[in-house]
């Protein structure tokens, strides 16, 4: 079988349950295991379905050295949205010719930096999504390859919270396009349009998000004379066991009718297509707790190791990978930091979880460790990376001493803070 025809998803239940568990053994818990097969399998696919784009990867969804190099060395350029992914991307050794800038209101320092990339590396191409942001760059003796965002005014995807095609934030006003792009071009090299319009799109919202393309499509027809067309990404993966995957080939179609008429090479950013399905996130049962309302099953991993949940209410498939064949209990499984929103399930049956079992959370290779935190001073979850029969620690466990190492010198500055004085 070619990695382009593996199987749409990887399921939990896919998993090698025996391996899991002797990870988490070895290396403690909370821990991120991502499959780097998977990701190239992913990328395969998605590069085959889309042979007519040039496909990059969002950064955003996973700033991993090893995955951005997986990614890279698979055929991917990189599309960062911030100076902080470019400075990782350069040093997973993604060359500075391979890489998009996509601001977002940015800082001064952002642009600096991108700025300063630029000067050495005349290639890297930078999107701005506010005129203010093209005054800026101006400023700065910026006068290189340029994308302007489009706002089509139209969002899509799993939640309101990531349908930026519709959030002012993102991007110029569609009717203003013509007329900054008109005008950038009078000092800028004007190479593309850019859009993103929503995030975790399915077969069931290829309409709307068709919709979404074709206004972008049709501003792009009507400047003319540019290199790209940039649709972002967005394309979903099935959280929930039996919901059914992206048709990927009928996505693409939509793609190519779109943009039939546009004269430009046509570019697509994935992330969490590329992602989300190859990582799982290991957990270790320390309470059970029974009330009158629930069946709290305490672990070691909370919001702080993977905040999806609490901040999009967002379905993640939890497997018992010490006790698949029990019977399953309505179970509330939680973290242990003080608040209610430290949830990642209520009242959902889970093959009866006991003391000591180890759990997996699925489809966390996307915006999982990346919005890792250290609310409450936990630190932060370790990553191993499996490819086939090799295992890798590709970020270490934080330690206590790392949750105070930013203010060691302060402490050398102002000596330690004495109560009595």
């Amino acid at each position: 079988m070619s990695l382009a025809a593996s199987p749409a998803v990887k399921r939990l239940a896919d998993w090698d349950a025996d391996r899991l568990r002797r990870l988490a053994d070895e290396h403690g818990t909370p821990l991120y295991v991502t499959d780097h097969e998977r990701i190239r399998e992913n990328f395969a696919r998605f590069d085959d379905a889309f042979d007519f784009a040039h496909v990059m990867y969002a950064a955003k969804a996973n700033t991993g050295r090893a995955v951005i190099r997986t990614l890279y060395d698979a055929g991917a350029d990189v599309e960062c949205a911030a100076a902080g992914e470019l400075h990782r991307a350069l040093a997973a050794g993604v060359a500075p010719e391979d890489l998009q800038y996509t601001a977002v209101n940015p800082p001064d320092g952002d642009l600096d930096y991108a700025v300063e990339l630029w000067e050495d590396t005349p290639d890297l191409t930078i999107t701005a999504g506010a005129e203010m942001t093209l005054d800026r760059l101006a400023e700065r003796g910026f006068d290189g390859r340029l994308a302007i965002r489009v706002n089509p005014g139209i969002g899509t995807g799993h939640h309101e919270k990531v349908a930026t095609g519709k959030d002012a934030k993102f991007g110029i006003p569609y009717g203003d396009v013509p007329r900054v792009v008109e005008a950038a071009r009078e000092r800028f090299d004007v190479v593309g349009l850019h859009a993103h319009v929503g995030s975790g799109v399915l077969s069931d919202d290829l309409a709307d998000h068709r919709r979404a393309l074709s206004k972008v499509a049709d501003v792009a027809t009507r400047v003319g004379e540019l290199e790209f067309l940039d649709l972002g990404g967005g394309f979903g993966v099935p959280y929930r066991p039996e919901e059914p995957p992206l048709d990927i080939q009928a996505a693409a179609e939509m793609v190519r009718d779109v943009t039939a008429d546009v004269e430009a090479t046509i570019a697509l950013e994935p992330g969490r297509y590329l992602l989300a399905d190859a990582a799982t996130l290991l957990a270790r049962v320390n309470t059970i707790k029974r009330t009158p309302e629930t069946r709290v099953v305490g672990v070691d991993a909370g919001l702080t190791a993977m905040i999806r949940p609490a901040m999009f209410d967002s379905y993640h498939h939890i497997r018992n990978l010490s006790g698949d064949d029990r019977e399953p209990v309505a179970s509330s499984v939680g973290g242990p930091l003080c608040t209610s929103a430290d949830v990642f399930c209520t009242d959902r049956p889970i093959p009866r979880p006991e003391a000591g079992d180890v759990l997996a959370i699925g489809n966390v290779g996307a915006y999982g460790i990346n919005l890792a935190s250290q609310f409450h001073s936990q630190p932060r979850p370790a990553e191993i990376a499996i490819d086939g029969d090799r295992e890798a620690v590709v970020r270490r466990r934080e330690t206590m001493a790392d949750l105070t190492r930013l203010e060691d010198d302060a402490e050398g500055l102002y000596g330690r803070f004495d109560r009595t004085n």
